[in-house]
């Protein structure tokens, strides 16, 4: 990945959680990782754990970017998820994955929450 769409993927996820905490959303990690791979936000929202894949493009010429969350990748999610609840010993609480879009093709972008936008895709 080059160094600018690296900085722009960067510079996207911190407009996102900005956004996600106007909307009363906790922030409470950014690119947590553990050894299955990374998680882009980790929030609190209305007492549910919520676990927050960000997708941004700087238009819609390859699409819609709520489509890249793939079945591969909601698997990948889930079972970094469910690492981390297991971790803090937290897994009978609620929880859900949302996925935050970011469309910068003007001055200001554009974010779409789609909350519970995929149900626990371990196998």
């Amino acid at each position: 990945m080059t160094d600018d769409r690296k900085q722009y993927g960067h510079g996207s996820e911190a407009a996102a959680a900005r956004h996600l905490a106007r909307e009363g959303y906790k922030i409470l990690e950014r690119n947590h990782r553990n050894r299955l791979g990374e998680i882009d936000i980790i929030a609190r929202h209305k007492g549910v754990w919520v676990f927050v894949e960000v997708k941004a493009r700087r238009g819609k010429g390859f699409g819609d970017p709520k489509w890249a969350v793939t079945p591969a990748k909601q698997r990948k999610l889930s079972m970094v998820a469910l690492a981390y609840l297991k971790h803090i010993r937290a897994l009978e609480q609620k929880a859900r994955f949302d996925v935050v879009t970011v469309v910068n093709d003007g001055d200001m972008p554009r974010f779409e929450v789609i909350a519970n936008a995929f149900e626990l895709a371990y196998p």
